[in-house]
């Protein structure tokens, strides 16, 4: 094998790498975030621009820039000042990361099953009102994050899917009665 061929070959590894830097932290940095306005002082839902968060950050420092913010269009045109939450505490303002957090160390209010590590993208937990309705953390909003963690019980996935049927079809659940009153004498 002559130089150049290594050099080629060298050049392309570290391209390789650099990609897959890039695209690590490309999906660690996606996702909504919440942070608190600094104008209203309350919980805005902002989107960054993760590509060039990604890119920069191969380069030291990531640099964010928000694509969408709760708050517009009427404000587009604001200082922009919650970049700094962002930039203080990247991961810690995605609210994934608030969830899990929220999570940490709880059970299932309905079958009393602990939670350990959270898979959102196939098993996602959900929520109980103080009315007993689950709610799917899709159906909030970024902004209300607060307020439902707040309020709302921690629910595992099983047991929100268990009753999510058990609404959507009453027709079809069948309830053991063996389980409530036992065998008969």
């Amino acid at each position: 094998m002559t130089v150049p061929s290594l050099v080629v070959l060298l050049v392309l590894a570290l391209g390789v790498c650099a990609c897959a830097l890039v695209t690590w932290r490309f999906v660690r940095l996606r996702g909504t975030r919440a942070v608190t306005c600094p104008e209203t002082k309350k919980t805005v839902a902002v989107e960054v621009n993760t590509a060039r968060a990604a890119i920069t950050a191969a380069f030291g420092r990531p640099r964010f820039d928000l694509t969408e913010c709760s708050r517009w269009p009427e404000r587009r045109d604001c200082g922009r000042e919650c970049l700094s939450q962002i930039e203080d505490a990247p991961m810690n303002c995605l609210v994934r990361t608030k969830l899990a957090a929220w999570y940490e160390g709880r059970s299932c209010v309905a079958c009393g099953k602990p939670f350990g590590d959270i898979y959102w993208v196939t098993h996602r937990p959900a929520s109980m009102a103080p009315d007993g309705t689950m709610l799917a953390w899709r159906e909030v909003k970024a902004e209300q994050l607060a307020e439902v963690t707040e309020e709302h019980a921690p629910v595992c996935w099983d047991c929100y899917v268990h009753e999510t049927f058990r609404r959507q079809h009453p027709e079809l659940v069948i309830d053991n009665p063996w389980k409530k009153a036992g065998p008969p004498a």
